[in-house]
């Protein structure tokens, strides 16, 4: 029921309503800003198994990135997760959040720039993944927890995985500093200070937080706004995305009728793509034929783009996004498709089963507890390689150093001058060693 009220002529009027207050300099709601804006860049979060990654990525997004069921049953990180979030700037406060009000004063920030994240995994077995995630990213959080020395076996080789991957932009997080004392902290600082002076990383910031307690996350969003700048993109060249997961969207028992396409999930690298596209996926999938297995490249339409969630007639280059397709959902399920770039038909690089790569070895295998002398490739030495997002097994034929011949178990698509990093089987398990270009 409407409330009335007389006027002074006795006549009854409804009660005004109360007047909504708008911001003269801010017309658009700054949610819909950064709802509706695509990521600018992608940034690896990367280190030690159990070092903080994905509590850290859901206190900067909101978003637990650990959904597979054998991630939470052993509570590590398996796939590459993704989650995006913005930073914002109090003017009021000179401070930096991911949230849409000041924490300090609860005055409406200024947006600055959205982010795609990607929580990469820490565990040693993992290593493939994360070199996947390496090949995708413009910069990269290195995690460093405060309650362990450092640096731990996986902490030197995601470090040499950036170095390899060629990540310049690189923030070490100190995490986990409530779990210490102040004391405990600095040592530890010291340690870290230690480990990267003789890397190419030795002048990167090192920020100490708590991701749990919130401790910090200001000092650590400004230090990304300084130090990892948003690259120079250009539009103009032919498209190319590379794929880091492929799935099937469909819930069990969907009828035919309501069948969506499979989707591709990565991330641009130059270019754009929209909506309505004719799109080829290369290496695209295994088939059988004359008893050899041979990779047929896949041709299909784009259906819709998504990114940060949110439809968009077309994608740049920058963070994570995932298209629509018109592909049969069986022939994308369970990343079957991750380790494929998408580009227009005709201009993909060639696919690979066989390369030949101009090597540079390390001087010790990265990651091993103990020592060991990284020792010349051998003829037929089994070797996991990471090129672009994709991971594969190759066999040496050939170890010369300025041509070494490796037949692939998997193909890839690749261009001359590609980096491929190599990684060695050292115990029960494959360690960095060394990258290779391909020619």
């Amino acid at each position: 029921m409407v409330a009335k009220k007389k006027s002074a002529s006795g006549e009854s009027k409804k009660a005004a309503p109360k007047a909504v207050k708008i911001k003269k300099e801010d017309p658009v709601p700054i949610a819909k800003i950064a709802k509706t804006v695509q990521p600018e860049l992608n940034i690896a979060l990367v280190g030690h198994v159990d070092h903080g990654k994905t509590t850290l990525t859901e206190r900067l997004s909101g978003k637990w990135t650990d959904t597979h069921s054998e991630e939470l049953k052993r509570g590590i990180t398996i796939r590459l997760g993704y989650a995006d979030f913005c930073i914002y700037f109090c003017e009021n406060c000179h401070y930096y959040t991911s949230k849409l009000k000041c924490p300090k004063c609860n005055n409406e920030t200024i947006f600055q720039r959205k982010i795609s994240l990607v929580d990469a995994p820490g565990h040693e077995s993992l290593m493939a993944t994360m070199l996947s995630g390496a090949a995708i990213v413009d910069g990269a959080l290195l995690l460093v927890a405060a309650n362990e020395k450092c640096p731990q076996p996986q902490t030197k080789e995601h470090l040499m995985a950036l170095h390899i991957s060629g990540i310049k932009n690189v923030i070490v997080v100190q995490n986990k500093i409530d779990l210490v004392s102040y004391e405990e902290a600095l040592a530890n600082y010291k340690e870290i200070k230690d480990f990267l002076s003789s890397t190419e990383y030795k002048n990167a910031p090192i920020i100490p937080i708590s991701a749990r307690g919130n401790v910090n996350i200001d000092v650590l969003l400004k230090a990304i706004q300084e130090n990892i700048i948003t690259p120079a993109r250009d539009l103009d060249r032919d498209p190319i995305m590379l794929v880091a997961r492929s799935f099937d969207i469909n819930k069990p028992g969907v009828k035919p009728e309501k069948l969506v396409g499979g989707v591709l999930g990565g991330t641009v690298k130059q270019g754009k793509f929209r909506v309505g596209d004719e799109i080829e996926v290369s290496p695209g999938y295994m088939v059988e034929e004359k008893n050899k297995k041979v990779a047929k490249p896949l041709r299909t339409r784009i259906t819709k783009i998504f990114s940060g969630g949110e439809p968009v007639e077309e994608i740049l280059p920058g963070g994570s996004m995932a298209i629509g397709t018109t592909l049969d959902p069986s022939v994308v399920k369970s990343d079957s498709l991750t380790g494929s770039i998408v580009g227009l038909p005709g201009k993909l690089p060639a696919i690979h089963s066989q390369v030949s790569l101009e090597t540079s070895l390390l001087e010790r295998v990265v990651g091993a507890k103990e020592e060991v002398e990284v020792k010349p490739l051998a003829k037929g030495e089994v070797l996991m390689l990471n090129c672009n997002s994709a991971a594969t097994v190759g066999v040496v034929v050939d170890p010369s150093k300025k041509n070494t011949i490796c037949v692939l178990k998997k193909p890839i698509c690749a261009k001359a001058g590609d980096r491929i990093t190599i990684s060695r089987r050292v115990g029960d398990r494959f360690r960095l060693i060394g990258y290779g270009i391909l020619k």
